[in-house]
């Protein structure tokens, strides 16, 4: 194939990438006190070295009570940011791959267990525990204990850290921001009106469910370099009548591209568990294709992209502008290379590895 549409380069803001493949943060729930170290020097490292245009790590708590489970990584002191400062170092001692960070808060989804070992709520007497926050004081669909409702003096705390962690993101000199919108956690759970109940300016019309996300992006767009790019993962539907749903994520997107936005990942769920998905390859393609019509800044598809053809034909009819990899990714982390040789594209590859080039696929290296 001459010409690849996976393979063209593609700018976002000043970060220049070489092709259209994403590799999207995968939760690893595998570090101690907030702080990476070695898990995360062998997973990125490998994942470093895929070819993929863009790495992105995965969700980084802002405060400790906003991690999702108690071995999730942090970004909210000098000792975390030196341990995620080290690990960034080393990857680039041997890949130059731009590498995104994904901010997050996981709101009334935090305290849990990892997943392996059930995933279940810890509450806040458990060693591993504590109490969680979010809009309204409504447990997660599965959770026993109710969250506290996060008052005006909570919001601003919380944006304050938003911003604080941005900040040391630019310090350790990550190339970008993803801002974590999606997947039920604090800021979903501030846009659905399923988890947001409040009767005061961040409850109730769209605008007002929308007013707390915004800020936090607001915060976080002013903390960090502004020739770097800030993008935001959004969960277009619920998949509930009555949720967040994808008209009321068009007027998001358009809201955050005027604010400054500079790329949109676009993915669905992970609110309540009664929704109901129809997942098939593609699934979640429709959602990036709308959201798409209606900015100019570049969109990310994921979900069940799992072939070279498959990703080449959104790119290619103009569905998104990038696909993103997870499980994919994990499973065959030299995907960028298969995809490479079946399509007639070029990847960059260690020095070290040249040499396994197949003699059929002659021309789909290019040296780091």
């Amino acid at each position: 194939m001459a010409d690849p549409a996976l393979f063209r380069p593609l700018r976002i803001r000043n970060l220049e990438l070489r092709n259209r493949i994403v590799v999207a943060p995968m939760s690893q729930y595998s570090v101690q006190d907030g702080c990476m170290a070695d898990w995360h020097l062998m997973h990125l490292g490998q994942l470093a070295l895929s070819g993929a245009a863009l790495l992105t790590i995965e969700a980084t708590a802002v405060l400790p009570e906003g991690r999702i489970t108690y071995a999730d990584p942090g970004l909210w002191n000098d000792t975390t940011q030196l341990a995620m400062g080290w690990t960034l170092e080393s990857l680039r001692r041997w890949s130059d791959i731009p590498v995104m960070l994904q901010l997050s808060h996981a709101g009334r989804k935090g305290s849990t267990e990892k997943p392996w070992k059930g995933g279940h709520q810890l509450p806040p007497g458990d060693p591993n525990g504590w109490p969680t926050l979010a809009p309204s004081a409504l447990a997660a669909p599965g959770h026993e204990l109710a969250p506290a409702a996060l008052d005006r003096d909570g919001l601003n705390r919380v944006a304050e850290a938003f911003a604080a962690a941005a900040v040391r993101a630019g310090q350790i000199g990550l190339d970008g921001l993803q801002l974590h919108a999606a997947h039920g956690y604090l800021l979903h759970q501030f846009l659905s009106p399923l988890s947001n109940q409040r009767i005061d300016a961040y409850g109730g019309s769209l605008e007002n469910r929308m007013r707390f996300p915004l800020e936090v992006f607001d915060r976080v767009r002013g903390a960090f370099p502004a020739d770097r790019p800030v993008s935001v993962r959004l969960s277009a539907t619920d998949w509930i009548e009555g949720g967040w749903d994808l008209a009321q994520t068009l007027e998001l997107a358009k809201a955050l591209e005027a604010r400054g936005c500079d790329a949109f990942n676009v993915s669905s769920g992970g609110l309540d568990p009664r929704q109901v998905i129809p997942v098939g390859p593609n699934y979640q393609v429709p959602f990036a294709r709308a959201v798409k019509s209606v900015v100019k800044a570049p969109v990310i598809a994921v979900g069940l992209i799992t072939e070279p053809q498959q990703a080449e034909a959104i790119i290619a009819t103009g569905e998104a502008d990038m696909v993103a990899l997870a499980r994919g990714m994990l499973y065959d982390p030299r995907w960028p290379w298969r995809a490479a040789a079946e399509l007639g594209g070029t990847v960059r590859a260690p020095a070290q590895y040249l040499r396994c080039e197949p003699r059929r696929d002659r021309g789909i290296f290019e040296p780091l």
